[in-house]
């Protein structure tokens, strides 16, 4: 089940006003990159590629906190709503990787039952295109892969698998080019400029 498009915008304007940052204009352009990779996909719904688009992060609405917390948080908050495929869609977004991700055993609640779903899971189409988009939308736009990877690691430091997670998604992205026909950047609108530009990573409380 999924919100209307009209409940879901209004979610995010409430879910920002519970914590303000850019991860809501994040995430409006990877609901906007989301349907316009599903216009050129045949049998995807651009719909439901927007509406889980812009609320694949919306367990941030709780606060300022971790990517297994906003994970968890957002499932918990669409599954009391009865948003079961956006649900899903939390829980896949932030681990490419998927299984093997979770080659450890976490110690945490988020974490255990984060594990225990991904195990259980299988990628459809959607969850791949949400991990996609969420690297390549920005809050003041659209950005090559190569450039949301170090935007991403300035700010979080490199993990031991991050090469392995960007090469995956480079995987994603050539998988749905081949539906497509052409580039994932000609449906992503001025992405030339917004590519160019160099803000500083945000810091909460900036």
């Amino acid at each position: 089940m999924l919100p209307s498009i009209e409940k879901t915008i209004e979610e995010l304007k409430i879910a920002g006003e519970l914590n303000a940052g850019p991860w809501t204009k994040h995430s409006e352009n990877v609901g906007i990159a989301a349907r316009n990779i599903a216009e050129k996909v045949p049998g995807m719904n651009p719909d439901k590629a927007y509406i889980v688009g812009l609320l694949h992060d919306i367990g941030r609405r709780v606060g300022i906190v971790n990517i297994p917390k906003h994970v968890y948080e957002g499932y918990l908050f669409c599954q009391e709503n009865g948003w079961d495929e956006v649900a899903r869609v939390c829980m896949t977004h932030s681990y490419p990787l998927m299984e093997k991700e979770f080659e450890y055993e976490p110690e945490n609640l988020e974490e255990q039952e984060i594990k225990k779903y991904i195990l259980d899971c299988k990628c459809d189409d959607y969850d791949l295109l949400i991990q996609l988009c969420d690297s390549l939308a920005v809050d003041y736009g659209f950005c090559i892969l190569e450039k949301r990877f170090v935007d991403v690691a300035r700010r979080y430091g490199v993990w031991e698998n991050s090469v392995e997670r960007w090469n995956a998604t480079f995987a994603i992205k050539e998988y749905f080019e081949s539906k497509m026909g052409c580039s994932i950047y000609d449906v992503l609108p001025d992405i030339g400029r917004t590519t160019l530009l160099c803000p500083p990573p945000w810091k909460p409380g900036k």
